[in-house]
C-alpha cells in the first residue's frame, strides 16, 4: 500500500509541475526504502510503462503517444522536482512494544521506546497514531481481546502523558487472532503479547 501510494503522489505532482512546462514530463522515482513499483503513462495516441527507478517520458502532445522511456539523471531528478523533494512528508514508522504475560506491564525494552515514539510524532505534526493490541493465544479468545485492549489503552494512557494529542490515537483490538508468530491453541509467546504501534 506505501509503495503504491508514493508511486502515485509522484505521478500525480509530476503531472501537476509539467502543466507548468512546454511538455508534460512524467518520472518515476523509488520510495524511500529503493523499492520501485510501476506505472503507465497513457495519451489518446498510445502509452508507455515505467518500471525503473528515475525512468521518465515526455508527453510532447495530447494526440501522440508519450516518448520512449528514458533514464533520468539524479541531479536532473533533484534540479526538476525541488519543491516536491524538500516538503515530502515522513514515511510512516512502526513500532512493537511488548508485554509480560496476561498483564498491561510493559516489557523493560519496550517501556524505554517512548520517549522515541513520541518524538516521531512530534515530527509528523498533524499525524495520526495507530495502536493496536495483542495477545499470545493462551488462555480464552474472549479474555485475550479485552486484555489487548488493555494493554492498548495503555499505550494510548503513556504518550497522552508525554503530550501525544489523544484525539489523534486510534487504538484497537485484535487479541489472539493476528499472531506475529503462528502457533497452535492454548500456546504462550512472547513475540506475540504485543502492541504495535503505526506512525503517519
Amino acid at each position: 500500500m506505501k509503495r503504491w501510494t508514493f508511486l502515485l503522489r509522484w505521478f500525480a505532482m509530476s503531472l501537476l509541475l509539467a502543466s507548468c512546462a512546454p511538455k508534460g514530463l512524467v518520472v518515476l522515482v523509488a520510495d524511500p526504502d529503493g523499492s520501485v513499483g510501476r506505472v503507465t503513462v497513457s495519451t489518446a495516441g498510445g502509452s508507455v510503462e515505467l518500471d525503473q527507478a528515475n525512468q521518465s517520458t515526455a508527453i510532447r502532445r495530447p494526440n501522440s503517444a508519450p516518448e520512449k522511456p528514458a533514464p533520468m539523471d539524479q541531479a536532473e531528478v533533484e534540479k526538476i522536482f525541488e519543491p516536491v523533494l524538500a516538503n515530502q512528508p515522513l514515511a510512516p514508522v512502526h513500532f512493537i512494544l511488548h508485554f509480560q504475560s496476561d498483564s498491561t506491564e510493559l516489557l523493560p525494552e519496550s517501556a524505554q521506546s517512548f520517549p522515541r515514539i513520541a518524538e516521531e510524532i512530534r515530527q509528523r505534526t498533524p499525524s495520526r497514531v495507530s495502536v493496536v493490541g495483542h495477545t499470545d493465544t493462551k488462555g480464552d479468545k474472549d479474555y485475550n481481546l479485552e486484555l489487548s485492549m488493555r494493554r492498548a489503552r495503555e499505550v494510548k494512557r503513556r504518550l497522552i502523558e508525554l503530550g501525544v494529542e489523544g484525539d489523534s490515537i486510534d487504538v484497537s483490538s485484535h487479541g489472539e487472532e493476528n499472531p506475529l508468530v503462528k502457533t497452535g491453541d492454548d500456546v504462550s509467546n512472547a513475540e506475540n503479547r504485543r502492541v504495535e504501534v503505526v506512525v503517519r
